[in-house]
């Protein structure tokens, strides 16, 4: 399992990265259950691989979306806690 290059997942197209991200999230899903179950993995790092990959996807999904505009946390003037407990 070779590493996605975050300019590959740029690249990419808001389907074929969602598709992508299905396909390793099940991958994942498929590795940890031989682990569970008692045997070995065929490789020790493919796990990890498969977690960062999956993590680069959705930082650059998360990327698209503050670009956007869309549904951004922490935006001026949200609403927070200015005084201390019991004041």
């Amino acid at each position: 399992m070779a590493l996605l290059k975050i300019s590959e997942i740029r690249d990419m197209s808001e389907d074929v990265r969602a598709e992508k991200l299905k396909e390793l999230r099940n991958e994942l899903m498929h590795e940890r259950g031989i682990g569970a179950m008692g045997g070995a993995p065929a490789s020790p790092g493919k796990i990890r691989a498969l977690r960062k990959n999956i993590a680069r996807i959705l930082t650059v999904q998360r990327e698209l979306e503050i670009s956007k505009g869309h549904n951004v946390k922490g935006k001026p003037g949200a609403p927070g806690r200015t005084k201390g407990v019991g004041e």
